[in-house]
């Protein structure tokens, strides 16, 4: 059984689009997806870049980009009522009840097609209703030591891993950024020496020829 490694943060359009594609086309099936919660913020801090919503015009693009692909991909699609949001107790909830497929998946949704958000306690309610769970033992459960601790964790393991946005999957050691990857990650997984030829061993270790200060 190969492990793919899938590093998340809900802020991501995107990484719902790569979920909701793994789950309508199944990967191989000696591959299994370990869902890996991720704060975006942390890795974006960590190499010191800025996210597209922090952008302004990159912003409205990808706003726009996200809302037309979802439309080309006949996935249900409606943003939650304001982005970026906090995502922080999303995501130690998902700790909390295990980080499998269906327990993102729900988050996910709530966010993405349902179109709601976490900052108000009905919303909160609502998704706590979702994945069974009260809003109190919902908090109690975020606020447990140990589930923060593996949230931290998870996301100094992704940036020591070189992962520096969200979705990324790695799998036998290859790391795959972003949904416009998903088509790549599939070849790779059905053949493993797809970067082993000479062209891919050369662009893989091409020098730079100027940086920028």
């Amino acid at each position: 059984m190969r492990t793919l490694d899938w590093y998340f943060d809900y802020l991501s359009p995107f990484a719902y689009f790569q979920l909701e594609e793994f789950c309508a086309r199944p990967l191989p099936a000696d591959v299994r997806i370990v869902p890996q919660p991720v704060l975006l913020g942390a890795l974006l801090a960590a190499t010191a870049t800025r996210g597209p919503a922090e952008v302004p015009a990159m912003r409205t693009l990808t706003y726009r980009h996200c809302l037309w692909r979802a439309r080309q991909l006949g996935v249900p699609y409606r943003m939650p009522p304001a982005h970026p949001f906090n995502p922080l107790r999303a995501l130690r909830l998902t700790v909390a009840l295990g980080a499998g497929v269906d327990v993102v998946r729900t988050v996910f949704r709530h966010l993405w097609v349902q179109g709601r958000g976490l900052e108000s306690e009905a919303d909160w309610a609502a998704l706590c209703a979702m994945l069974d769970i009260t809003p109190q033992m919902a908090a109690a459960r975020c606020a447990e030591p140990a589930v923060k601790a593996v949230l931290r964790r998870t996301t100094e393991q992704a940036i020591a891993l070189g992962v520096f946005g969200v979705p990324t999957a790695i799998v036998d050691g290859e790391l795959f950024w972003g949904y416009d990857t998903t088509a790549m990650l599939r070849d790779f997984l059905a053949d493993p020496t797809l970067f082993a030829d000479a062209e891919m061993q050369r662009i893989s270790t091409l020098p730079a020829a100027v940086q920028r200060v």
